[in-house]
């Protein structure tokens, strides 16, 4: 039997993280993997204090998390030694972050590449963007190998909304990928199949989204981007 697959996982929150294990759960079927959250937890030390920070959460947790593995890696994280203890790693950003200022989480960036929002649809042109700006808080040009980018249009919540209420009346329309808010759809549902935004609400729901993901990596690009990147990364294992 083959080793168990070892992940690394730098994501904006708890949520993010179930919903992304999920995915992943689909993607290697039967074969076994470990995944383990890097970040929030180890953005902690870095100290700054605004909103989008609280407990190391949100974007700005995965801008210092980047910030910090360059600062001890030679200014990139190409060669760090995380590599050696994770076969690969997923650096996971949401798409609305692209419509953000670094200001709003107490940021200053020298280069000041936020925001950068394109008009959507198409939801790549925006995404494409903010891929580079995300390597560049990495120190890198491309991703480098075993690094796989998850950056969902506009937030990971298009994804359960899609998997949990393939019949919510705002999805079925045109351009789900665009719409600016889609966690706001989770309250619309009634109290009997109404899911919460919280760690809880998410692990009940993990085995339905992974069900669902052959079909979310059909219909939404993002997903499929994803799911495309990580399955070649597995390959080249």
């Amino acid at each position: 039997m083959s080793e168990p697959v070892r992940i690394g996982l730098i994501a904006e929150g708890i949520t993010d993280k179930l919903v992304i294990q999920a995915a992943i759960k689909s993607l290697l079927g039967e074969r076994h993997f470990i995944l383990r959250l890097l970040q929030p937890e180890e953005s902690l030390p870095f100290g700054l204090s605004a909103p989008c920070l609280s407990q190391g959460m949100g974007w700005g947790g995965v801008y210092l998390w980047c910030k910090g593995v360059c600062q001890r890696n030679g200014g990139r994280l190409k060669g760090d030694l995380l590599f050696a203890g994770y076969d690969i790693l997923i650096i996971h950003l949401d798409a609305d972050v692209a419509g953000k200022k670094y200001s709003d989480c107490g940021i200053e960036d020298a280069v000041g590449d936020l925001p950068c929002e394109e008009k959507c649809p198409p939801p790549s042109a925006t995404i494409d963007r903010l891929r580079v700006v995300l390597l560049r808080w990495l120190g890198e040009k491309t991703a480098p190998a075993a690094t796989v980018l998850c950056t969902p249009s506009k937030s990971c919540e298009t994804w359960v909304i899609a998997a949990l209420f393939p019949d919510d009346t705002v999805m079925i329309k045109k351009g789900w990928e665009c719409h600016p808010e889609p966690y706001t759809r989770l309250g619309t549902k009634k109290k009997d199949v109404r899911v919460t935004k919280s760690k809880a609400g998410y692990e009940a729901k993990q085995e339905e989204i992974s069900e669902a993901w052959p079909r979310l990596r059909a219909e939404l690009s993002e997903a499929g981007r994803f799911s495309d990147e990580f399955v070649s990364a597995v390959d080249l294992l």
